[in-house]
């Protein structure tokens, strides 16, 4: 069987490529101004179809968002058959494919991929796509679907929804019917699972205070909404900002990034959060997850993803040893170079933490390594895996006591609420509210885990970013020579003084982040060493472009 190149060309004729434009695919798929996508699109559709065949018929999944980016932009990436994230070889082959010419180029370099890869093109091909609330969602999508039809596959809409759920559901079709069958494949099996395994979790605790959710006026307002239905009284979700058809409002001065690059609550809630109420924000695609409160001065304070993360591996750790398994049952925790040093040493005095350079793939493939693998980034994505084998032992070990009964059932409610294919906001938001039923917590309680280093994040302006490169998990230069023993001397001169710098992977700039115990220290040295950078590469020390953030 052979490539149906003729209708290739007629229907990629109709979605031509930008000349001026280069595509390329990160961590976050592909992703830039929605108006400049249809051809990656059309192109994405047929790469999708390629996976799914080289798989064996593996539905995979396309879903269409920007997340936290501003509403003019839009993306899409793919999601491979356990609702992880696309392997990593295949986003060369996406970007070469992107960026093919014309028409023709596009079917040659699809045709080599086919004979290098030893692609079966009599397999059936599978996907199951969705997208978010973006004005040009629609239109991608059609897109989108050109390229299912151009080579013959079979796709499956699931419409408006949430990034993770469209993950949940990827892998729920591909493991139905067997002995690790994930749940219903359908939006409604998604709410089900989370709200029965919340309600077993929190029954005979007492009523959580209302919490007031920040839907950032993207798709997690429809996520919070069907929700709420699914909860009863179990948890009052109190929901805000959750406009998705006025034009220029997603994610605008709203949603976890807001939160998270501002530390400071989205004016929208200025007059409704009070003090001692918990809140929380969701971003666009409902993926990240960040937490606030007012304390009695009505003092802002934010609970991020180190906190988050904090908050809810220390609680597994209790299970697991309350279940009698800390001697069979490894946790552990992943972090990036970002996460705040106060997080990372209250975490290192209960169970193994571990470094690994920025990006969700590479903090998922860490957190596989143990037993149960907790990963956070501070911007507050972040989830739990659970490894097949720690599943056989909770749902199989015998416990000797009433209370290893209990332990071991909330363990195993824990796998059911937490959504282990990737970070998602509306289950780390039930999983918080979890936690804090059984410990009693207020927002201040939990925030007083530990103390938050001071820290700054800048970025630099540079004409070439590739002459920064990093080891030891992003945390030392290794080029331009020397600098990184500047930036050790300027560090030894501060207590708790702490400073990286790592090249940004989609921009020509240089992100430098510093800790230290007070916060004029930390901005000072964020300052300095990003003055060390801009020296580095050549300029006027008077005209730095240097940004904080």
């Amino acid at each position: 069987m052979s490539l149906p190149v003729e209708l290739i060309r007629k229907l990629a004729d109709q979605h031509p490529k930008p000349a001026s434009l280069r595509f390329q695919y990160g961590t976050a798929g592909f992703r830039t101004l929605g108006t400049v996508l249809d051809s990656v699109m059309f192109r994405v559709g047929i790469l999708a179809a390629l996976r799914s065949k080289r798989l064996d018929g593996k539905t995979i999944g396309v879903m269409v968002t920007a997340s936290h980016n501003p509403e003019a932009d839009n993306g899409v990436k793919l999601v491979d058959p356990r609702g992880e994230m696309l392997e990593a070889a295949w986003e060369g082959h996406a970007t070469i494919l992107a960026n093919a010419p014309s028409s023709d180029s596009f079917i040659d370099a699809l045709q080599i991929l086919v004979k290098n890869l030893k692609i079966d093109l009599s397999k059936p091909a599978r996907i199951i796509y969705a997208r978010d609330t973006r004005p040009s969602g629609g239109a991608l999508v059609s897109a989108l679907e050109d390229g299912i039809k151009a080579i013959g596959a079979e796709g499956r809409n699931a419409g408006v929804t949430t990034t993770p759920i469209l993950h949940y559901l990827v892998r729920a079709i591909n493991t139905k019917g067997t002995k690790d069958e994930y749940g219903e494949d359908s939006e409604e099996g998604y709410m089900k699972k989370l709200s029965t395994a919340f309600k077993k979790l929190v029954a005979g605790k007492p009523s959580s205070p209302p919490l007031i959710v920040d839907c950032a006026n993207g798709v997690g307002a429809q996520a919070i909404a069907e929700i709420i239905q699914y909860l009863g009284d179990t948890l009052q979700l109190i929901p805000h900002n959750t406009d998705t058809t006025t034009p220029g409002v997603l994610n605008h001065a709203s949603g976890a990034d807001f939160v998270k690059t501002t530390q400071k609550l989205p004016p929208s809630l200025a007059s409704v959060l009070k003090p001692g109420q918990r809140g929380c924000s969701f971003d666009g695609d409902a993926d990240r997850l960040m937490y606030y409160y007012l304390d009695d001065r009505g003092q802002f304070h934010m609970l991020d993803g180190d906190k988050i993360a904090a908050l809810v591996a220390a609680f597994i750790v209790e299970l697991v040893k309350a279940a009698g398994l800390e001697e069979i049952v490894r946790v552990g925790i992943v972090q990036t170079a970002y996460a705040n040093g106060g997080s990372t040493k209250y975490l290192a005095s209960r169970l193994p933490v571990r470094c690994v350079p920025t990006g969700v793939k590479h903090l998922h493939h860490a957190a596989e390594k143990y037993d149960v693998g907790v990963y956070f980034e501070a911007n507050g994505h972040g989830t739990v895996l659970f490894s097949p084998e720690t599943d056989e032992i909770f749902r199989t070990h015998q416990p000797s006591t009433p209370a290893q009964s209990t332990a071991l059932n909330h363990l195993l409610n824990l796998t059911q609420l937490i959504n282990q294919t990737v970070g998602d906001a509306l289950s780390d938001m039930l999983l918080v509210e979890v936690v804090l039923a059984h410990k009693s917590y207020s927002g201040a309680e939990w925030d007083s885990l530990y103390v938050d280093l001071p820290n700054r994040l800048v970025k630099v302006v540079v004409v070439d970013r590739n002459i920064f490169r990093t080891e030891d998990a992003e945390r030392r230069l290794v080029s331009p020579p020397g600098l990184q023993a500047k930036i050790d001397e300027l560090v030894r001169r501060y207590e708790a003084g702490r400073a990286f710098v790592r090249p940004s992977g989609t921009e020509d700039v240089v992100r430098v982040y510093a800790e230290a115990m007070l916060r004029p220290q930390a901005d000072e040295l964020a300052y300095r060493v990003a003055g060390l950078v801009y020296d580095e590469v050549g300029g006027d020390p008077a005209k730095r472009p240097v940004e904080f953030l």
